[in-house]
């Protein structure tokens, strides 16, 4: 009847992915509806059905690249309301903004590739809503600032819980040692780097935040994540190669015979997924 079907999370049911595969290559056969549409969601797995890859439309979501636009994608999740529920928002407030800069700093240590971490680890929003709700909840419930409780429950209970390296532990319970404190609160602009530009904001409202986060600068150093100023090299090496060697994979390739070349077979391709494509 030309409905939409949405099967969510398929990794979580792999058992059902070979009768999903028989199904998806019954479609043309059925003849279904001109409007009917199915989409699949699921996170990276090999046991995926390549042939219902091939045959499908792909789309991928990743995380932004760089603090600032991890800070303004986190900074986006926050309203008015919620930015105010805590009965001590000057304190709430500046403990929040150093949990998006702490959580904004875990993904971008990635790039750094093994002098960010001995193992790469997924962080995502799931880890920093939980965590966002324990600051409200202890701020709130303590006259004086419960430090220990957030950092183990931040830094071990919860993003800890993903981190399986002992080198690796000990640098996320580094960051929260050096950032969750009294001087973070009672320090104007207490600095969250060596460089003067990452730091905590005047209280204010939430767009006063935002407005802060536009002005940081578009590439990050390395100094803001801690590292030495030479960090980056390594990782700009790697991505040099893996940039240089998909290139070199896009060439032509000259072979014998008649057939079609690598050129017209993608050209096709491309023109039969655009046929596809249901006009807007």
């Amino acid at each position: 009847d030309g409905h939409w079907v949405f099967l969510a999370n398929c990794h979580l049911c792999i058992s059902y992915m070979g009768e999903l595969e028989k199904r998806v290559a019954e479609l043309p056969s059925r003849k279904p509806h001109a409007e009917f549409r199915m989409w699949l969601s699921s996170a990276p797995t090999p046991q995926f059905p390549m042939s219902i890859l091939q045959s499908g439309l792909k789309m991928t979501t990743e995380p932004p690249r760089g603090l600032k636009p991890n800070l303004t994608r986190l900074f986006n999740k926050f309203t008015e309301g919620a930015f105010e529920r805590c009965t001590k928002p000057n304190k709430y407030k500046k403990l929040a903004f150093v949990l998006c800069y702490f959580h904004s700093t875990l993904l971008e240590r990635r790039k750094f590739k093994n002098l960010g971490w001995n193992i790469p680890y997924d962080f995502n929003d799931s880890d920093f809503d939980i965590c966002e709700d324990v600051l409200v909840l202890y701020i709130d419930s303590y006259e004086n600032t419960p430090w220990e409780a957030i950092k183990y429950l931040i830094g071990e209970a919860n993003y800890g819980g993903r981190v399986t390296d002992a080198w690796d532990r000990r640098l996320v319970n580094t960051y929260l040692d050096t950032w969750y404190c009294e001087e973070a609160i009672n320090q104007e602009n207490f600095k969250l780097s060596t460089l003067p530009t990452y730091y905590i904001p005047d209280d204010g409202p939430l767009q006063s935040y935002k407005d802060y986060i536009t002005q940081l600068p578009n590439f990050d150093a390395p100094e803001a994540f801690g590292q030495h100023g030479n960090a980056d090299i390594a990782s700009q090496i790697e991505d040099t190669v893996e940039l240089l060697e998909s290139i070199l994979m896009m060439q032509p390739r000259v072979a014998g015979g008649g057939g079609a070349t690598r050129e017209e077979i993608v050209d096709n391709l491309a023109k039969e997924l655009l046929e596809q494509v249901p006009l807007p």
